[in-house]
């Protein structure tokens, strides 16, 4: 939230390897190569990056993952290109996960499947700092006349179900999209003080683990009527939360 009042300082928090990798290749074009028309060469680039040991994905097939790497968002998967076979007409969510976040969404993602009949696709945001720079640049250029629809809407227009942010950091990062995301809005994210011996305690703590994210999902999915309300006392249960 501090770099993000810094117009010069452009804040990533990227999950994996081909990501960092990404942002570093923009960093270097636009500060040292040749910026884009309209862009002001005279930036930084401020990554976070963790040291725990996680295995690493080839960059996903397709057209665009490098451009929404730098603009903050992409989809890392949907429920089927991860090997999930869902019903057909399950209940479907959209998890979007910052850095180490993603993880915990991925795990939620099988155990969503496998255990409750839950679609899930999987998104890596980036950077929530720079999606709603966007997005607040397109509110601008509304003023002046000109009709432009903010990056995050774009990449999430049509994505069906409910959105549902996880963030290792306080709830407002993440929240900083949540007007011009079209979808319904739900957020995790560690606020607080939380005193553990361990990461995956502290997780638990905060309430951004999968088990989390599990019941978190399905809390969003019941307030729209799309799975039974027992499913979540049960899952609760089930998970020790």
């Amino acid at each position: 939230m501090i770099a993000a009042t810094n117009p010069a300082a452009l804040s990533y928090d990227p999950a994996f390897a081909y990501e960092v990798a990404a942002i570093v290749r923009d960093g270097i074009r636009r500060m040292y190569g040749e910026a884009a028309p309209g862009e002001d060469s005279n930036v930084f680039y401020y990554l976070t990056v963790y040291n725990e040991p996680i295995p690493q994905p080839a960059k996903p097939a397709g057209l665009g993952i490098d451009e929404g790497i730098v603009k903050g968002l992409y989809r890392f998967n949907t429920a089927e290109s991860a090997g999930l076979s869902p019903v057909a007409n399950a209940a479907r969510i959209q998890l979007l996960g910052s850095g180490t976040a993603i993880h915990w969404a991925l795990k939620a993602q099988r155990m969503l499947s496998e255990e409750w009949g839950v679609a899930a696709d999987v998104w890596s945001a980036t950077s929530w700092t720079e999606l709603r720079r966007d997005a607040l640049d397109a509110d601008a250029a509304l003023l002046r006349g000109e009709e432009r629809v903010p990056y995050v809407r774009q990449a999430l227009h049509g994505a069906e179900g409910p959105v549902l942010a996880v963030s290792d950091y306080m709830r407002q990062v993440p929240d900083q999209i949540a007007q011009w995301v079209e979808q319904d809005w739900s957020s995790l994210g560690a606020d607080g003080f939380g005193l553990s011996d361990t990461r995956d305690a502290a997780r638990r703590h905060f309430g951004v683990d999968a088990e989390s994210i599990v019941v978190a999902a399905l809390a969003q999915l019941a307030r729209r009527g799309e799975v039974k309300a027992t499913s979540v006392k049960e899952a609760r249960e089930r998970y020790g939360l």
